[in-house]
């Protein structure tokens, strides 16, 4: 028996002196971390071109939009900026593992800096291949720091952006060494673990922005995208998303029948800020594509192909705009395929505006809805309500319009808001 103790005794002994080499052993196993985002200093006397600015909008990890702070070479208040040397995973089109945490990870340090430089490559500003914005490295001095550090840097050393000629730029060894050591140290993208900002489900995450612009490339397909819920119609809400790249919003008609449980109406609330999974299809009898098929378990809430609400208490855009510019007007956009004109109706569709000093001509009162034949000038509108107005009070009156922009049989109709929607001007 006490050769058994002994035994046992010594085991636990050896174990013991194991588990103690252990953190040994990981230490020196440890790839020694470099802040390589701070270990090249920022040369205010070299030859190349620099500009302070301030923040104007966060587009993604690798793309902000800066005020320039002085005057400086570039004949523009407002530089579209893309990271020198970094390729983060996209967050305004087709959404990617660790594009949200690059986007978050960019807007942390910035939000907070206390001082922004951005610096050509060379002794002159360049734009990318697209011609729309300007390739710039992205100094920024932390609150309280006497010195800047490199954010292009700083996003390839944390895992949070590939490679995009790295090595071919005046920073270039830097660039590689940071890769090379978020690599070793398996951060972010190379992790090999989970996004935990992403749904790995069936759908295609896209934004607003990518369906609306180019819906024939996922009419047929599974997608999900995150909006606001304006209005309620006919079995079908819409929703809106605002892109900060274009300071526009697009928007989509969602369908959900009639087989969606209470909890699913829930989600679909208006005001709510929703994540939609369905179908995208074009509407024949509507004229527009819409996101269709959608359905919520409720046993499952955490089921990636479950539509979930995400917020709550979000007011309609209602973007101020006159009928002929919405019904004629030309909207020119630069993006990161380049710069292309498209019909501002089009661009509009399923978006709420406001619509000020429309003159009702004519009303047409049915059972449950109410429609307006307005003009302006020498352009005409529909506008529907979904109440019953009193047409004599309405006929020859000016009116202000607030409501969502909809297709019916070719035509731009408004689908005024009920409660809200019509206000009568003296």
């Amino acid at each position: 028996m006490r050769s058994i103790v002994r035994s046992a005794a010594a085991y636990a002994l050896i174990c013991a002196l194991l588990l103690a080499a252990m953190p040994v052993f990981s230490r020196a196993e440890m790839p020694e971390s470099v802040d390589y985002a701070a270990s090249i200093p920022l040369d205010l006397s070299s030859d190349t071109v620099k500009a302070e600015v301030t923040v104007k909008t966060f587009i993604d990890g690798d793309t902000t939009h800066f005020f320039l702070s002085s005057p400086s070479t570039l004949d523009t208040g407002v530089v579209s900026a893309r990271y020198l040397a970094v390729n983060t995973p996209e967050s305004t089109g087709k959404i990617e593992e660790y594009g949200k945490a690059a986007a978050a990870f960019t807007k942390a340090r910035l939000e907070s800096a206390e001082a922004i430089l951005i610096e050509s490559d060379d002794s002159q500003w360049n734009r990318d291949s697209n011609g729309t914005r300007y390739l710039v490295w992205v100094w920024y001095k932390p609150q309280g720091a006497a010195d800047y550090r490199n954010l292009n840097i700083e996003l390839l050393q944390s895992g949070m952006a590939k490679a995009n000629s790295s090595g071919q730029n005046r920073y270039g060894d830097t660039c590689m060494a940071a890769i090379a050591q978020a690599k070793a140290m398996k951060l972010g993208i190379y992790s090999g673990e989970k996004d935990p900002d992403f749904f790995y489900g069936a759908a295609i995450e896209v934004t607003m922005r990518e369906l609306r612009l180019h819906p024939e490339e996922y009419d047929g397909k599974k997608v999900a995208c995150t909006g606001v819920i304006t209005l309620n119609s006919n079995n079908s809400v819409y929703m809106e998303a605002y892109d900060p790249e274009t300071g526009l919003y697009f928007g989509l008609p969602v369908y959900y029948g009639y087989n969606l449980s209470g909890g699913g109406m829930e989600v679909l609330h208006v005001d709510n800020e929703a994540r939609i999974v369905g179908t995208l299809q074009y509407y024949e009898a509507g004229g527009e594509y819409q996101i269709s098929g959608i359905t919520y378990r409720m046993m499952k809430p955490d089921d990636p192909g479950n539509i979930r609400k995400l917020s709550e208490g979000h007011a309609p855009a209602c973007l101020a705009t006159d009928l002929q510019a919405l019904l004629h007007g030309e909207v020119v956009l630069s993006t990161d395929e380049g710069t292309a004109a498209y019909d501002r109706s089009a661009l509009a569709l399923a978006t709420s505006v406001t619509l000020s000093g429309l003159t009702v001509e004519t009303v047409d009162a049915g059972e449950s809805a109410t429609i307006l034949h307005c003009t302006q000038g020498e352009e005409a509108v529909t506008v529907r309500v979904a109440a019953i107005l009193d047409a004599d009070s309405l006929t020859g009156k000016t009116v202000d319009v607030r409501g969502v922009v909809a297709a019916y049989e070719g035509q731009l109709l408004i689908k005024a808001f009920a409660q809200d929607g019509i206000t009568i001007l003296p």
